[in-house]
Protein backbone atom coordinates (compact mmCIF):
# COMPACT_ATOMS: atom_id res chain seq x y z
CA UNK A 1 0.00 0.00 0.00
CA UNK A 2 2.74 2.44 1.00
CA UNK A 3 4.92 1.46 -1.96
CA UNK A 4 2.00 1.91 -4.33
CA UNK A 5 1.19 5.33 -2.83
CA UNK A 6 4.82 6.43 -3.16
CA UNK A 7 4.93 5.25 -6.76
CA UNK A 8 1.71 7.11 -7.59
CA UNK A 9 2.95 10.27 -5.83
CA UNK A 10 6.28 10.13 -7.60
CA UNK A 11 4.62 9.71 -10.99
CA UNK A 12 1.82 12.28 -10.67
CA UNK A 13 2.94 14.62 -7.88
CA UNK A 14 1.73 15.16 -4.34
CA UNK A 15 -1.09 17.50 -5.44
CA UNK A 16 -2.75 14.97 -7.73
CA UNK A 17 -2.21 12.20 -5.18
CA UNK A 18 -3.92 14.20 -2.42
CA UNK A 19 -6.78 15.17 -4.74
CA UNK A 20 -7.39 11.54 -5.72
CA UNK A 21 -7.01 10.32 -2.14
CA UNK A 22 -9.43 12.91 -0.73
CA UNK A 23 -11.90 12.35 -3.57
CA UNK A 24 -11.93 8.58 -3.12
CA UNK A 25 -12.09 8.95 0.66
CA UNK A 26 -15.05 11.34 0.43
CA UNK A 27 -16.80 9.00 -2.02
CA UNK A 28 -16.32 5.90 0.13
CA UNK A 29 -17.09 7.54 3.47
CA UNK A 30 -19.93 9.97 2.76
CA UNK A 31 -21.60 8.41 -0.27
CA UNK A 32 -21.23 4.69 0.51
CA UNK A 33 -20.29 3.86 4.11
CA UNK A 34 -22.32 6.40 6.10
CA UNK A 35 -25.58 5.93 4.14
CA UNK A 36 -25.28 2.15 4.51
CA UNK A 37 -24.60 2.48 8.24
CA UNK A 38 -27.60 4.80 8.62
CA UNK A 39 -29.81 2.37 6.69
CA UNK A 40 -28.61 -0.55 8.82
CA UNK A 41 -29.35 1.44 11.99
CA UNK A 42 -32.86 2.16 10.66
CA UNK A 43 -33.39 -1.54 10.00
CA UNK A 44 -32.82 -2.33 13.69
CA UNK A 45 -35.47 0.10 14.93
CA UNK A 46 -39.21 -0.08 15.53
CA UNK A 47 -41.54 1.89 13.28
CA UNK A 48 -42.65 4.39 15.93
CA UNK A 49 -44.60 7.65 15.78
CA UNK A 50 -42.39 10.74 15.75
CA UNK A 51 -43.36 11.59 19.34
CA UNK A 52 -41.95 8.27 20.61
CA UNK A 53 -38.57 8.55 18.88
CA UNK A 54 -35.81 8.60 21.46
CA UNK A 55 -38.20 7.34 24.14
CA UNK A 56 -38.22 4.08 26.08
CA UNK A 57 -39.81 2.18 23.18
CA UNK A 58 -37.13 3.29 20.72
CA UNK A 59 -34.86 0.26 21.13
CA UNK A 60 -33.00 -2.04 18.80
CA UNK A 61 -34.86 -5.06 17.44
CA UNK A 62 -34.51 -7.82 14.86
CA UNK A 63 -38.24 -7.93 14.16
CA UNK A 64 -37.86 -6.28 10.75
CA UNK A 65 -35.50 -9.04 9.64
CA UNK A 66 -37.65 -11.75 11.22
CA UNK A 67 -40.63 -10.45 9.22
CA UNK A 68 -38.80 -11.31 6.01
CA UNK A 69 -38.70 -14.98 7.01
CA UNK A 70 -42.00 -15.28 8.91
CA UNK A 71 -45.33 -13.51 8.69
CA UNK A 72 -47.16 -12.10 11.68
CA UNK A 73 -49.13 -15.35 11.85
CA UNK A 74 -45.97 -17.39 12.30
CA UNK A 75 -46.03 -18.89 8.81
CA UNK A 76 -42.99 -18.90 6.51
CA UNK A 77 -42.96 -15.75 4.38
CA UNK A 78 -42.59 -17.57 1.08
CA UNK A 79 -43.83 -14.55 -0.87
CA UNK A 80 -40.98 -12.20 0.00
CA UNK A 81 -38.36 -14.96 0.00
CA UNK A 82 -39.62 -16.15 -3.37
CA UNK A 83 -39.47 -12.64 -4.81
CA UNK A 84 -35.87 -12.25 -3.63
CA UNK A 85 -34.91 -15.63 -5.09
CA UNK A 86 -36.61 -14.81 -8.39
CA UNK A 87 -34.86 -11.43 -8.53
CA UNK A 88 -31.42 -12.98 -8.03
CA UNK A 89 -32.10 -15.71 -10.62
CA UNK A 90 -33.30 -13.10 -13.11
CA UNK A 91 -30.20 -10.97 -12.44
CA UNK A 92 -28.00 -14.02 -13.10
CA UNK A 93 -29.90 -14.69 -16.34
CA UNK A 94 -29.45 -11.09 -17.54
CA UNK A 95 -25.75 -11.20 -16.62
CA UNK A 96 -25.20 -14.40 -18.61
CA UNK A 97 -26.95 -12.91 -21.65
CA UNK A 98 -24.77 -9.80 -21.39
CA UNK A 99 -21.60 -11.92 -21.23
CA UNK A 100 -22.62 -13.91 -24.32
CA UNK A 101 -23.43 -10.73 -26.26
CA UNK A 102 -20.57 -8.53 -25.09
CA UNK A 103 -17.63 -10.95 -25.22
CA UNK A 104 -17.52 -11.20 -29.06
CA UNK A 105 -18.15 -7.45 -29.38
CA UNK A 106 -15.30 -6.66 -26.99
CA UNK A 107 -12.98 -9.10 -28.76
CA UNK A 108 -13.76 -7.65 -32.19
CA UNK A 109 -13.31 -4.13 -30.88
CA UNK A 110 -9.95 -5.01 -29.29
CA UNK A 111 -8.39 -7.21 -31.99
CA UNK A 112 -10.28 -6.91 -35.25
CA UNK A 113 -11.77 -3.43 -35.67
CA UNK A 114 -9.32 -0.75 -36.80
CA UNK A 115 -9.49 2.93 -37.67
CA UNK A 116 -12.88 4.20 -38.75
CA UNK A 117 -14.60 0.88 -38.04
CA UNK A 118 -13.41 0.91 -34.42
CA UNK A 119 -14.50 4.51 -33.90
CA UNK A 120 -17.91 3.83 -35.42
CA UNK A 121 -18.37 0.81 -33.14
CA UNK A 122 -17.56 2.87 -30.05
CA UNK A 123 -19.86 5.70 -31.16
CA UNK A 124 -22.62 3.22 -31.94
CA UNK A 125 -22.28 1.78 -28.43
CA UNK A 126 -22.13 5.08 -26.55
CA UNK A 127 -24.51 7.43 -28.37
CA UNK A 128 -27.73 5.46 -27.59
CA UNK A 129 -26.94 5.86 -23.90
CA UNK A 130 -27.28 9.62 -24.20
CA UNK A 131 -31.00 8.87 -23.85
CA UNK A 132 -32.28 8.70 -20.28
CA UNK A 133 -32.71 5.19 -18.82
CA UNK A 134 -36.42 5.71 -18.15
CA UNK A 135 -37.03 6.89 -21.71
CA UNK A 136 -35.19 3.82 -23.02
CA UNK A 137 -37.38 1.61 -20.82
CA UNK A 138 -40.52 3.20 -22.26
CA UNK A 139 -39.05 2.75 -25.76
CA UNK A 140 -38.71 -0.99 -25.07
CA UNK A 141 -42.31 -1.05 -23.88
CA UNK A 142 -43.35 0.54 -27.16
CA UNK A 143 -41.26 -1.93 -29.17
CA UNK A 144 -42.59 -5.01 -27.34
CA UNK A 145 -46.15 -3.77 -26.77
CA UNK A 146 -49.27 -5.36 -28.25
CA UNK A 147 -49.32 -2.71 -30.98
CA UNK A 148 -45.55 -2.32 -31.03
CA UNK A 149 -42.94 -2.78 -33.72
CA UNK A 150 -42.22 -6.47 -33.15
CA UNK A 151 -45.87 -7.50 -33.08
CA UNK A 152 -46.55 -5.32 -36.11
CA UNK A 153 -43.74 -6.89 -38.13
CA UNK A 154 -44.55 -10.42 -36.97
CA UNK A 155 -48.23 -10.14 -37.78
CA UNK A 156 -47.49 -8.35 -41.04
CA UNK A 157 -45.23 -11.22 -42.14
CA UNK A 158 -47.80 -13.79 -41.05
CA UNK A 159 -45.59 -15.27 -38.32
CA UNK A 160 -48.48 -15.08 -35.84
CA UNK A 161 -52.12 -14.03 -36.02
CA UNK A 162 -52.72 -12.32 -32.69
CA UNK A 163 -50.40 -10.00 -30.73
CA UNK A 164 -47.90 -11.78 -28.49
CA UNK A 165 -47.84 -10.46 -24.92
CA UNK A 166 -44.10 -9.89 -24.56
CA UNK A 167 -44.72 -7.77 -21.45
CA UNK A 168 -46.43 -10.54 -19.49
CA UNK A 169 -43.80 -13.05 -20.66
CA UNK A 170 -41.03 -10.74 -19.29
CA UNK A 171 -39.30 -10.66 -22.68
CA UNK A 172 -39.44 -6.86 -22.66
CA UNK A 173 -38.08 -6.70 -19.10
CA UNK A 174 -35.11 -8.99 -19.72
CA UNK A 175 -34.34 -7.27 -23.02
CA UNK A 176 -34.47 -3.84 -21.41
CA UNK A 177 -32.25 -4.85 -18.50
CA UNK A 178 -29.77 -6.59 -20.81
CA UNK A 179 -29.49 -3.45 -22.93
CA UNK A 180 -29.41 -1.05 -19.96
CA UNK A 181 -26.07 -2.31 -18.61
CA UNK A 182 -24.40 -3.59 -21.75
CA UNK A 183 -21.61 -0.99 -21.69
CA UNK A 184 -20.66 -2.03 -18.16
CA UNK A 185 -19.92 -5.47 -19.56
CA UNK A 186 -18.26 -4.54 -22.85
CA UNK A 187 -15.58 -2.15 -21.64
CA UNK A 188 -14.17 -4.24 -18.74
CA UNK A 189 -13.87 -7.22 -21.12
CA UNK A 190 -12.36 -4.95 -23.77
CA UNK A 191 -9.74 -3.62 -21.33
CA UNK A 192 -8.76 -7.16 -20.37
CA UNK A 193 -8.69 -8.59 -23.90
CA UNK A 194 -6.83 -5.60 -25.35
CA UNK A 195 -3.79 -6.46 -23.24
CA UNK A 196 -3.53 -9.88 -24.89
CA UNK A 197 -0.58 -10.24 -27.24
CA UNK A 198 -1.86 -11.02 -30.75
CA UNK A 199 1.19 -13.25 -31.28
CA UNK A 200 -0.26 -15.71 -28.77
CA UNK A 201 -3.44 -16.00 -30.84
CA UNK A 202 -1.48 -16.39 -34.08
CA UNK A 203 0.77 -19.02 -32.48
CA UNK A 204 -2.23 -21.02 -31.34
CA UNK A 205 -3.75 -20.87 -34.82
CA UNK A 206 -0.45 -21.89 -36.43
CA UNK A 207 -0.38 -24.93 -34.17
CA UNK A 208 -3.78 -25.99 -35.52
CA UNK A 209 -6.02 -24.89 -32.67
CA UNK A 210 -9.64 -24.41 -33.65
CA UNK A 211 -11.44 -21.09 -33.17
CA UNK A 212 -13.24 -22.14 -30.00
CA UNK A 213 -10.07 -23.69 -28.55
CA UNK A 214 -8.11 -20.48 -29.12
CA UNK A 215 -10.71 -18.55 -27.17
CA UNK A 216 -11.08 -21.19 -24.46
CA UNK A 217 -7.36 -21.68 -23.81
CA UNK A 218 -5.84 -18.32 -24.76
CA UNK A 219 -8.36 -15.47 -24.80
CA UNK A 220 -10.79 -16.40 -22.00
CA UNK A 221 -8.10 -16.81 -19.28
CA UNK A 222 -6.95 -13.29 -20.11
CA UNK A 223 -10.50 -11.96 -20.27
CA UNK A 224 -11.69 -13.64 -17.07
CA UNK A 225 -10.96 -10.67 -14.74
CA UNK A 226 -12.78 -8.33 -17.13
CA UNK A 227 -15.72 -10.71 -17.37
CA UNK A 228 -15.84 -10.98 -13.58
CA UNK A 229 -15.71 -7.20 -13.19
CA UNK A 230 -18.44 -6.60 -15.75
CA UNK A 231 -20.58 -9.45 -14.45
CA UNK A 232 -20.36 -8.09 -10.91
CA UNK A 233 -21.55 -4.63 -11.96
CA UNK A 234 -24.30 -5.95 -14.22
CA UNK A 235 -25.56 -8.42 -11.61
CA UNK A 236 -25.64 -5.88 -8.77
CA UNK A 237 -27.32 -3.19 -10.85
CA UNK A 238 -29.84 -5.62 -12.31
CA UNK A 239 -30.78 -6.99 -8.90
CA UNK A 240 -31.15 -3.42 -7.65
CA UNK A 241 -33.04 -2.08 -10.67
CA UNK A 242 -36.36 -0.35 -10.06
CA UNK A 243 -37.35 1.74 -13.09
CA UNK A 244 -37.16 -1.08 -15.65
CA UNK A 245 -39.18 -3.60 -13.58
CA UNK A 246 -41.78 -0.91 -12.87
CA UNK A 247 -42.16 -0.01 -16.55
CA UNK A 248 -41.46 -3.29 -18.35
CA UNK A 249 -42.54 -5.89 -15.79
CA UNK A 250 -45.71 -7.87 -16.31
CA UNK A 251 -48.66 -7.81 -13.88
CA UNK A 252 -47.50 -11.02 -12.21
CA UNK A 253 -43.85 -9.96 -12.04
CA UNK A 254 -42.57 -8.42 -8.81
CA UNK A 255 -38.96 -7.35 -8.36
CA UNK A 256 -37.55 -7.29 -4.82
CA UNK A 257 -36.69 -3.60 -5.21
CA UNK A 258 -40.39 -2.96 -5.79
CA UNK A 259 -41.14 -4.62 -2.45
CA UNK A 260 -38.56 -2.34 -0.82
CA UNK A 261 -40.08 0.66 -2.57
CA UNK A 262 -43.52 -0.27 -1.27
CA UNK A 263 -42.30 -0.45 2.31
CA UNK A 264 -40.55 2.89 2.06
CA UNK A 265 -43.14 4.89 0.14
CA UNK A 266 -46.52 3.14 0.21
CA UNK A 267 -46.43 1.75 3.75
CA UNK A 268 -44.21 4.51 5.17
CA UNK A 269 -42.24 1.89 7.11
CA UNK A 270 -38.64 2.94 6.54
CA UNK A 271 -37.41 0.50 9.16
CA UNK A 272 -38.87 -2.52 7.34
CA UNK A 273 -37.71 -1.12 3.98
CA UNK A 274 -34.19 -0.64 5.34
CA UNK A 275 -34.14 -4.23 6.60
CA UNK A 276 -35.26 -5.55 3.21
CA UNK A 277 -32.70 -3.36 1.43
CA UNK A 278 -29.97 -4.71 3.72
CA UNK A 279 -31.10 -8.28 3.02
CA UNK A 280 -30.91 -7.61 -0.72
CA UNK A 281 -27.44 -6.07 -0.40
CA UNK A 282 -26.05 -8.91 1.73
CA UNK A 283 -27.62 -11.59 -0.49
CA UNK A 284 -26.10 -10.08 -3.63
CA UNK A 285 -22.69 -9.65 -2.02
CA UNK A 286 -22.66 -13.24 -0.79
CA UNK A 287 -23.70 -14.50 -4.21
CA UNK A 288 -20.96 -12.47 -5.93
CA UNK A 289 -18.32 -13.70 -3.47
CA UNK A 290 -19.48 -17.30 -4.00
CA UNK A 291 -19.34 -16.89 -7.77
CA UNK A 292 -15.82 -15.41 -7.55
CA UNK A 293 -14.73 -18.36 -5.47
CA UNK A 294 -16.27 -20.89 -7.86
CA UNK A 295 -14.65 -19.28 -10.91
CA UNK A 296 -11.39 -18.63 -9.00
CA UNK A 297 -11.29 -14.88 -9.55
CA UNK A 298 -9.84 -12.63 -6.85
CA UNK A 299 -10.75 -9.03 -6.08
CA UNK A 300 -7.17 -8.07 -6.91
CA UNK A 301 -7.54 -9.52 -10.40
CA UNK A 302 -10.75 -7.56 -10.94
CA UNK A 303 -9.03 -4.37 -9.76
CA UNK A 304 -6.35 -4.73 -12.40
Amino acid sequence: MTAGWREFTGRHGIGVALFVGLGVGFWVLFLIALPQIAMFDFSLRHNLPRAELGGPNDVYTLSNYAAFFRTSGGQANWLDMGVLFKTIVAAVFVTIIDVLICYPIAYILAHSARGVAARLMVIGLIVPFWVNEILRAFAFRVIFGATGVINGVGMGMGLWDTPVDFIRADVALYSGLTYAYILLMIFPIYNAVEALDRNQIEAARDMGASWWRVHWRVVLPMAKPGIASGATMVFMLTAGALAAPQILGGPSNLWFTQVIYQWFNDAGDWQRGSAYATILLVSCMLFVMLAMRVFKVSIGAIGR
